[in-house]
C-alpha cells in the first residue's frame, strides 16, 4: 500500500471492480471511488462492474469479469486494481493472483489518503491505528507472500511454509506491540485535547462544527465566516485534521468555528471509530452545521450519510443547521425553508448563517446598556474578553457601555444596568 501513495508525478494507472448487488447505488459508488482515486494522484482507466445476486467464493467476481479486468490492466499499463469495498487477506491474494496486479479496496485506498493528509500528530497516530488494525487480520491470507519473503532453503514446501508461519507470526507480534504503543500514544493525546476542550467550556466560548460530506466546501465556508486560511481543494478528503477559528457573530459573540474530515458514502465502521476523537468535536458542539454540495444531486444522500454518522457520535440532541453551499453553481431551491443557502465563493448567503447562528445561540448573550463605575472598570475586561463593547464613552460617574454579554454573566452587571 505505501507505494502507491500520492504521486508527485505521473498518476499511478489503475483499474476500479465493482460487484453489483443491488445493495446500493453501485454507479455512483464507482464514481466516488474514482474520485477517491484522483485524491490519491491515481488515475482510474477503467471501470468493471460485474452484477450478480451472490458473489463467487474467493474472488467476488466471475471468470469471464476476471479476464476482462486483466485485459484492461495488461493493455492500459495498469499497476493496480482497486475493489469498491472490504476484501478479506485470502481475496486481495486470489484477486492479485489472477489479474498480476497488486490489489488494493475502497478501506485501504481512503486509509491511504488519510495517511498522507494528516498533518497533526493525532491525526499521523489515528491513522496508522487503523492502517495496523485494519492490517492484522488480513495477515494470514497474504501468507503466500509472507512465505516468499521468509525464504525457505532446502527441504521442499513444508520447509517454506514454515519459515512463512515464522514470518507471519512475526509480523502479527510487531503489529499487536505497534496497536498498543499508538493505543497509549492516541489515548495521551485524547486526554489533552479534553483539557483543552474543557478549557474553552469554562470560558464559555460557544464552539460550531462545520460537519458533511467530504468536497462539499467546509474549509471554503469556513474562510469567507472567518477570514481564516484553511486548506481549500477541490478533491476529497482535502482536510483530515480538525481545524478550530475564532468567529465574531452580528451580536457581537465570539464563538470557535470547527472544520472536521468529510464523510464519504459506506465509511467502514472501524474508520468512524478511528477518527472518533477527531470527529467527536461535533459531539462537543453548541450548534453543528451540516454543509451538503448545493449543485451535486445527490445532496439529500450526502446529508443522510453525516446524519448517520452524528447519530453514531450521539449528537442528535445538539442544535442543527443545514446549509446548501456552492449555490452560484446550483438551479435548485430546497423544499425546505430552514435550509441555507450559501456560496463561499460569492459570499450569497453569509448574512442568513450568521444570523441562523446567532439566533440558535440567542439565549448566550443579552444586549446590555450600563455604566460601569470607575472603581469598577475591571469589569469591563470579561465584558470585551467574553462579550462584545460596541460603544465606550467616559462619563462623569463612570464608563458608559453598549454591547452583549453572556447570559452567564448578567447577574455581575445588574447593578450597573440602564433601562433601554
Amino acid at each position: 500500500m505505501s507505494e502507491l501513495m500520492i504521486q508527485d508525478k505521473e498518476p499511478v494507472k489503475v483499474v476500479l471492480l465493482g460487484l453489483d448487488l443491488g445493495q446500493f447505488d453501485a454507479d455512483r459508488s464507482m464514481d466516488e471511488l474514482s474520485a477517491l482515486c484522483e485524491a490519491n494522484g491515481m488515475e482510474a482507466v477503467a471501470q468493471i462492474v460485474q452484477r450478480r445476486a451472490a458473489p463467487e467464493a474467493g474472488t467476488l467476481l466471475g471468470e469471464g469479469k476476471l479476464e476482462e479486468a486483466k485485459l484492461y490492466c495488461q493493455n492500459l499499463g495498469a499497476e493496480a486494481a482497486i475493489f469498491d469495498g472490504e476484501l478479506s487477506g485470502s481475496q486481495i491474494r486470489n484477486l492479485s493472483e489472477r489479474l498480476d496486479v497488486e490489489v488494493l479496496d475502497r478501506t485501504m485506498l481512503i486509509l491511504e489518503i488519510f495517511r498522507s493528509r494528516a498533518v497533526t500528530n493525532e491525526g499521523k497516530v489515528q491513522t496508522e491505528l487503523a492502517m495496523l488494525r485494519y492490517r492484522l487480520p488480513r495477515l494470514q491470507g497474504l501468507g503466500e507472500s509472507l512465505s516468499r519473503q521468509g525464504g525457505g532453503g532446502g527441504g521442499g514446501g513444508g520447509a517454506r511454509r514454515g519459515a512463512g508461519e515464522s514470518k507471519l507470526e512475526y509480523d502479527r507480534r510487531h503489529i499487536h506491540r505497534r496497536i498498543e504503543a499508538l493505543e497509549q500514544k492516541l489515548t495521551e493525546l485524547e486526554k489533552r485535547r479534553g483539557e483543552n476542550r474543557r478549557a474553552r467550556q469554562k470560558a464559555g466560548t460557544p464552539v460550531i462544527s462545520l460537519v458533511g460530506y467530504t468536497n462539499v466546501g467546509k474549509s471554503s465556508l469556513l474562510n469567507a465566516l472567518c477570514g481564516a486560511e484553511v486548506m481549500e481543494a477541490d478533491m476529497l478528503f482535502a482536510t483530515l485534521d480538525p481545524t478550530a477559528r475564532k468567529l465574531t457573530l452580528p451580536s457581537g459573540l465570539n464563538v470557535i468555528a470547527v472544520d472536521t474530515v468529510g464523510f464519504v458514502s459506506r465509511l467502514p465502521h472501524k474508520l468512524v471509530e478511528a477518527f472518533k476523537s477527531t470527529l467527536e468535536e461535533a459531539a462537543y458542539s453548541d450548534v453543528i452545521v451540516k454543509v451538503a454540495d448545493a449543485a451535486d444531486e445527490e445532496r439529500e444522500a450526502q446529508l443522510t450519510i453525516t446524519d448517520q454518522v452524528l447519530a453514531e457520535l450521539g449528537c442528535e440532541s445538539i442544535p442543527q443547521l443545514t446549509v446548501y453551499n456552492k449555490c452560484d453553481k446550483a438551479g435548485a431551491t430546497p423544499f425546505d425553508p430552514a435550509v441555507i443557502l450559501t456560496s463561499a465563493k460569492t459570499g450569497q448567503g453569509l448574512d442568513d448563517l450568521l444570523a441562523a447562528l446567532d439566533a440558535a445561540l440567542s439565549d448566550r448573550v443579552r444586549a446590555v446598556k450600563l455604566v460601569l463605575p470607575y472603581d469598577k472598570l475591571g469589569l469591563a475586561e470579561a465584558m470585551r474578553s467574553r462579550g462584545s463593547v460596541s460603544v465606550e464613552d467616559y462619563r462623569e460617574n463612570g464608563v458608559y457601555f453598549e454591547g452583549f454579554v453572556k447570559s452567564s454573566d448578567l447577574h455581575i452587571y445588574l447593578p450597573y444596568l440602564l433601562e433601554n
